[in-house]
């Protein structure tokens, strides 16, 4: 049998045939895959085909061959990764705020090479990325890897901090450039966080990534290694609500018993839950960033949920309610 122009290549063609056109559901015959290397310019045939389907299980490709009937049918089983993981990482994908529209796309497309072309129809299916709120900020994708590479030389950072003004531009917040410690990189309410030291505040602060610009990793080495050792990143997040900072404070909460997921899925399940005199409803204690967000997700609340302690918590829940009344 004379040799194909790309014969060479047999096996990497025939993994690519049996990766994109066979799963759990869909199988091929050897006369069937015979075609399919054809059309890529090569040929085979029977004895070899056994031999290569053979090496690419060596190569770690689940090829699964069963008798239907009077035939005998080829398939790759367990792949790199399930269509259950796939659709996973696909809506991940596009309920990401920090990353944009165009770049979702290429992402959702390089997932749909790891399936067969049956599943990657099922992924296509789920991507519905246009009119999403994205980032605009196509170089989010190297700030992260130069923060990255700041965290790994241990080394600070440098960068403008912007905001949006009334003609819907960009613009810093301040004539300064930021200098931080980096220490970590977290995903909160849709978006990407940078958690670092600022030393000329003393604190542990945090910045939306998607909004640092004109990044510049420095030669000084990161400060505030004692401060990171005690910072505990999931309390932080529970206690910030969307990410806005306030006065860490205690408080107590009264809620009805039917509230106590909405409690558990906020504070999480090491909360106390304790009985009260009022039939039905139940109280805890949590650590707050005492901020108007979190007045505001109390308020979406209604009357199912009682902020009761601190005093001067209450008092200012009071005004605010008191204002918007005004305003209405």
């Amino acid at each position: 049998m004379p040799k194909g122009t790309n014969q060479k290549l047999k096996l990497y063609y025939l993994s690519r045939i049996m990766t994109e056109k066979t799963d759990d559901e869909h199988a091929l015959t050897l006369p069937e895959i015979k075609a399919y290397l054809e059309e890529y310019g090569v040929t085979a045939d029977r004895k070899s085909l056994y031999d290569d389907l053979e090496a690419l299980r060596v190569l770690g490709i689940d090829v699964i061959g069963e008798q239907r009937n009077r035939n005998y049918y080829y398939h790759v089983g367990k792949k790199q990764f399930e269509i259950a993981e796939l659709k996973l990482l696909v809506d991940a994908i596009q309920s990401s705020k920090f990353i944009t529209e165009k770049k979702s796309r290429e992402l959702i497309k390089k997932l749909t090479g790891l399936a067969s072309d049956y599943e990657a129809a099922q992924l296509n299916r789920q991507v519905v990325v246009q009119g999403r709120i994205k980032t605009m900020n196509e170089s989010i994708y190297y700030i992260v890897d130069d923060i990255h590479a700041a965290i790994s030389y241990n080394r600070k950072i440098r960068f403008e901090y912007m905001q949006w003004n009334l003609e819907k531009k960009l613009e810093p917040r301040r004539k300064d450039r930021y200098e931080v410690s980096p220490w970590a990189l977290t995903w909160d309410d849709e978006n990407y966080y940078l958690i670092g030291f600022d030393a000329k505040a003393g604190q542990i602060r945090h910045y939306r990534v998607d909004k640092m610009r004109r990044i510049e990793v420095t030669d000084d080495k990161r400060e505030g290694q004692e401060q990171f050792k005690k910072f505990n990143l999931a309390k932080y997040a529970r206690m910030s609500f969307g990410m806005f900072r306030g006065e860490e404070v205690k408080v107590t909460l009264q809620f009805r018993n039917d509230m106590v997921g909405v409690m558990i899925d906020r504070f999480g399940k090491d909360i106390p839950i304790n009985s009260t005199n009022k039939k039905d409803w139940y109280e805890t204690i949590v650590d707050v960033a005492l901020s108007d967000q979190f007045l505001g997700w109390i308020f979406s609340l209604g009357k199912n949920v009682i902020v009761t302690k601190p005093k001067y918590v209450v008092e200012r829940f009071a005004q605010e309610l008191q204002v918007l009344r005004e305003q209405y």
